[in-house]
């Protein structure tokens, strides 16, 4: 099962939403929308007062599933997948309650764009982030790493494709904690049971109104950079270097 939803005993209010697409979590298009529709699912249920993002695997997030795009002759999985990252990503931003990230392994591309939108992010020592966009010829997401590092930062990981690790991303206050990886998943429920003690509507209230005070729309913001990732599709430029693992041809 690609996307499942649970509610871990003993810690009331909170919803568990986990990826679990071996070998890497590099969801296919229809797996970005069952991401959305269960982390929209949760947050809508009153009961629920926080939601933990998790996977199972070798790794938080991969991205996008490249096979599914490279199988189609045409254009409609690559639409999709760019409607389906769109809607998930969103999915978290706009969660009625918080959302807390839990992230081990790697958490690249579209992996970026979910913990980027997420209220809280607790790593696993192992993992790493980071945007391989440019060698996979495609763009996107410059958004959501703009809310973990600084803009100078962002760019040269962008244009580089390096990864930054948890510790890195903690010291620059965006991963609220790192910690061994088999303490993760406890780590991730005990943040979020502390924040699913407070009161409920509350809580809704928070959440609307610190994303009301948020100085760039990230949904604009990302639709505006998935144009031209179609551009660097339709030109022929994102085939091409795909090919040559974004080095120059």
């Amino acid at each position: 099962m690609t996307v499942s939803t649970s509610s871990p005993s003993g810690t009331d209010g909170v919803r568990v939403v986990t990826v679990d697409h071996p070998p890497v979590n590099a969801l296919p298009v229809q797996g970005w929308y069952n991401l959305a529709d269960a982390v929209r699912a949760a947050g809508r249920d009153p009961e629920v007062r926080c939601v933990v993002l998790a996977a199972e695997g070798r790794g938080f997030n991969a991205g996008v599933d490249i096979k599914e795009l490279q199988r189609d002759p045409g254009h409609a999985s690559l639409i999709g997948a760019n409607h389906g990252c769109a809607e998930a990503f969103a999915a978290v931003y706009a969660c009625e309650v918080p959302v807390v990230a839990a992230v081990r392994g790697f958490c690249l591309g579209g992996g970026i764009g979910l913990v980027g939108n997420a209220d809280a992010i607790v790593a696993g020592e192992d993992a790493v982030f980071g945007l391989p966009e440019l060698d996979r010829g495609a763009l996107g997401a410059a958004t959501h790493l703009a809310r973990l590092v600084p803009q100078h930062l962002m760019r040269t990981l962008y244009y580089t494709s390096r990864t930054v690790t948890a510790a890195e991303l903690h010291a620059h206050g965006s991963v609220w904690q790192v910690v061994p990886s088999d303490r993760l998943d406890t780590a991730a429920l005990e943040l979020a049971a502390e924040i699913a003690a407070k009161d409920g509507r509350l809580l809704r209230l928070a959440k609307a109104a610190i994303n009301g005070i948020d100085p760039v729309d990230v949904r604009r913001s990302y639709r505006f950079e998935q144009g031209f990732t179609f551009e660097a599709n339709l030109s022929g430029t994102a085939a091409r270097v795909r090919g040559t693992f974004g080095k120059e041809a």
